[in-house]
């Protein structure tokens, strides 16, 4: 038996991990879905990266876990990378789900292609308080492009406005993540087209690991919501000794 802890990515809330967690929990595991910080509903959206860090680290402290497998997708690499920085104690291993690899000093919007940088700099500037939203042809056509309309129309309408402090602040850490002794997963969806593929997720990021085990699937960057088993699978074999 493994603790799983499934951090989910921008614009999410841990139940979108539901799905998934139930198909490990059938396994014989034991799976937690956390909310960071910016996205519980009801909450304000004026947090940073360092506070969305920290209620992860909250909340593996405040239910005690340890041993535990920590995965985080997209946006989710940055806080799980924190967190190992601040509670390596507590995680047997890294998996990394399509997700950003910051080293210090980096920010998410750093790994980014300029011309989304301007989006959000433009989407959060006509907020009102400093949130980005993707817009729905994005999100159909780049983030679940492996579902059908209704099912991508049904997931948007889930999702949330993002704090975009979380984007531009930069992270500060101990040590780089190839210089971090735990062990490492990079779980890699082929058909994500969320990063233009000419700067994509695998290995542009992956390789900032050091030494990491990949593991390949099919699926887009929102297979929490096209194919929950087959996630479950593939976090399975990321996540195993």
């Amino acid at each position: 038996m493994t603790t799983y802890v499934l951090v989910h990515g921008a614009w999410h809330t841990g139940a979108e991990f539901e799905p998934v967690a139930e198909a490990i929990r059938a396994e014989g595991h034991i799976v937690h879905c956390p909310t960071i910080a910016g996205n519980r509903p009801g909450e304000g959206k004026d947090v940073g990266l360092d506070a969305a860090i920290a209620s992860i680290v909250g909340y593996l402290a405040d239910n005690d876990l340890s041993d535990v497998v920590l995965l985080g997708h997209s946006y989710g690499g940055m806080v799980i990378t924190g967190v190992a920085d601040r509670a390596a104690e507590r995680i047997r291993r890294l998996v990394y789900w399509n997700a950003f690899v910051p080293n210090n000093g980096e920010a998410l919007n750093d790994m980014v292609p300029p011309h989304y940088v301007a989006l959000f700099d433009g989407v959060s500037a006509a907020s009102a308080d400093n949130t980005v939203m993707l817009p729905f042809p994005i999100w159909r056509e780049a983030f679940i492009n492996d579902a059908d309309l209704a099912l991508a129309e049904r997931a948007y309408g889930v999702l949330n406005p993002h704090p975009y402090a979380t984007f531009t602040d930069k992270i500060a850490l101990s040590k780089n993540p190839a210089e971090m002794e735990l062990p490492k997963s990079y779980l890699f969806c082929t058909e994500d087209t969320a990063l233009p593929q000419s700067l994509g997720w695998h290995p542009r990021l992956s390789e900032k690991l050091g030494l990491f085990r990949l593991v390949a699937i099919p699926g887009s960057h929102e297979l929490c919501f096209t194919d929950p088993q087959a996630l479950a699978d593939g976090i399975l074999k990321a996540g195993r000794d």
